[in-house]
């Protein structure tokens, strides 16, 4: 992989970026991200979830050759890794995965850490992992949308998140928005969609529930820490 020389991004920097992709659509601000950026300091993640291939559809047909990391936490549905097979071979995506360190991830495994820290969970198996292959990059994209939570209801399109500018080029699209352009464009929902999963994570802490609401259930946590 190659290493990226680490940019610094004032505010200034940052304040223009936002101002420059409020006023693009959501195809114009993918494709406009690689005048500003050089594809080997994008980092591009999808969970393969609920409603992935929303934005995997949209990086296929503007910049195919950006490569995709996925999370592997150990504890994903089955269903949720046919997806992940079916849509990168639908759009001829290249996907990477990456996952915890093996003693660790058994140790969650072996204590159900899930179970009485979900935190620490998500911390290992998610956070972790991402944060080693997150410093060889300067922006991360991800598909975060404004109405999926109050956190994310805060957000802005780039923002500096530690030492990586995060950039959501979906931030402000409606929920109705992206149902019509999912109805336009006849995109795949994952299977569990179907059986009332709404937002889809790993199987322990996962249940049926509309939005973000079947996440760590009857657990006040609403994120995993990755957009924290």
């Amino acid at each position: 992989m190659i290493v990226t020389e680490k940019r610094v991004f004032t505010q200034e920097e940052i304040k223009a970026l936002n101002k420059k992709y409020k006023n693009l659509n959501i195809h114009e601000r993918i494709a406009e991200l690689y005048n500003d950026f050089d594809q080997s300091e994008v980092m591009l993640t999808s969970s393969f979830a609920a409603t992935s291939a929303f934005l995997l559809h949209l990086f296929s047909n503007i910049h195919k050759q950006q490569k995709v990391y996925f999370i592997d936490t150990g504890f994903h549905f089955p269903e949720t890794l046919d997806y992940k097979k079916r849509l990168t071979k639908l759009y001829g995506l290249n996907v990477s995965s990456i996952s915890a360190i093996k003693e660790e991830y058994e140790f969650t495994v072996q204590d159900e850490t899930y179970k009485k820290n979900p935190e620490f969970c998500c911390s290992i198996n998610k956070v972790k992992p991402l944060d080693i292959i997150k410093k060889k990059f300067n922006v991360w994209v991800s598909g975060l949308m404004e109405w999926q939570s109050d956190h994310r209801a805060t957000l802005d399109i780039f923002e500096m998140r530690g030492e990586i500018l995060k950039f959501y080029p979906l931030l402000d699209v409606s929920k109705q928005q992206r149902d019509a352009f999912i109805e336009e464009h006849q995109l795949p929902f994952h299977p569990l969609v179907a059986k009332g999963y709404n937002s889809i994570g790993c199987k322990h802490c996962t249940v049926p529930g509309e939005d973000r609401s079947g996440r760590w259930n009857n657990s006040p946590k609403t994120e995993c820490g990755l957009h924290l």
